[in-house]
């Protein structure tokens, strides 16, 4: 589990940073009307100053993708800053990378609008849309995980690549006081237009899951915002070799069912499932039936420490170790391959090094690391 610790640790302490750094800025400034440009004058707008561009840009129905709600956590908020508006913040820079620095991208959430300021997004942020939905039904699938299916009511349709998320908006509840927002990737195939699916893990004291799991009923309206997300399947001829745990089970379903459909069939899959015992799995016959079908899947579940009366005879111990072993000796060396990734950070951290050790090329390493 060490893999695990330290990018919890950051995001604590930078989610603590941000909101000290939020709370006495708010207290002593007032910064009246600024304006907004946004790529070089093609959108212009007066707004007032004094909030995070983040939620300026979202009260303006501009949606900047954030996994975590704005808390300075996830890094996923990034727009580049043309204006010259100060330093980089201590709860910024270790969500940045070097390069990012000098080229100006700060994460919206943490900077101000403090005066006018010039920022560039891209041109597919202003296609996100907010909206309006009714829970049609909620489905466990685990012990602590939910499956949740929406009707869209307003707009009635939505266009999505398989493998994008999108952003639930969780509303005040309990001891919760104000709204928020989680991303989830979306499990459903992009030919419903008119429905999205959700997998949701139970996360013990977690704002979004806990409002999911024990207060959203089926005929509630829950509003989400997106789609987000570069996390999807390239048009190529490579080898996929798709990794997940969890609820990551979510985009790499969307994205086999969306080929499936598509009848792209000689495109060869491995998909490498990582769960810690048999009351963890699941989708299981599913996707067996689904390798019926495509005669190029392979779906490898393994158990990182099962149980006695689970009696299991496949896979076991640490998905890394399975992927390191399969990567040696199944998968064909001579092909070209991508990898299609979604969990947790320390996970994705592990499988990415062994796909690099494997020979795998980094740029064709693709994933969602919501933190």
């Amino acid at each position: 589990m060490g893999y695990f610790a330290a990018p919890l640790i950051v995001a604590i302490l930078t989610a603590i940073l941000a909101a000290i750094i939020t709370v006495v800025d708010s207290l002593v400034n007032n910064y009246g009307e600024v304006e907004l440009d946004i790529n070089e004058g093609s959108k212009k707008i007066k707004v007032d100053g004094g909030n995070p561009l983040l939620t300026t840009l979202s009260e303006q129905g501009i949606f900047i993708p954030s996994a975590c709600g704005g808390r300075g956590s996830c890094g996923a908020c990034k727009v580049k800053v043309l204006s010259d508006i100060g330093p980089i913040l201590p709860t910024e820079a270790p969500l940045l990378e070097e390069n990012e620095k000098k080229e100006g991208i700060r994460l919206s959430c943490q900077i101000k609008v403090k005066e006018d300021i010039k920022i560039e997004i891209p041109e597919e942020l202003f296609n996100v849309r907010e909206f309006k939905t009714k829970i049609e039904s909620i489905k466990d699938m685990t012990h602590d995980i939910k499956e949740v299916r929406l009707e869209l009511l307003e707009p009635e349709s939505i266009d999505f690549k398989a493998g994008q998320y999108s952003q639930l908006i969780i509303p005040k509840y309990g001891k919760i006081k104000e709204q928020t927002q989680r991303a989830y990737s979306i499990s459903s195939v992009p030919s419903d237009k008119s429905h999205l699916e959700f997998l949701i893990r139970l996360v013990p004291g977690g704002i979004a899951t806990t409002y999911v799991h024990e207060h959203l009923e089926e005929g509630q309206n829950l509003n989400i915002v997106g789609p987000f997300g570069d996390f999807y399947r390239r048009d190529t001829d490579a080898t996929m070799v798709c990794v997940a745990g969890g609820s990551g089970m979510a985009p790499i379903k969307s994205i086999i069912e969306d080929m499936y459909e598509k009848e792209m069939f000689d495109r060869e899959i491995w998909y490498f499932f990582g769960a810690r015992s048999k009351k963890d799995l699941y989708y299981v016959e599913y996707f067996e039936e689904m390798e019926k079908k495509m005669k190029n899947l392979h779906f490898i579940p393994a158990l990182s420490d099962p149980e006695p009366e689970d009696k299991w005879e496949g896979e076991t111990g640490l998905i890394t170790d399975v992927l390191d072993k399969y990567l040696k000796n199944q998968i064909d060396n001579e092909k070209e391959k991508e990898g299609y990734l979604c969990g947790s950070p320390g996970m994705l951290n592990a499988c990415i090094n062994v796909m690099k050790d494997n020979q795998m090329k980094e740029d064709k390493i693709y994933y969602d690391k919501f933190a």
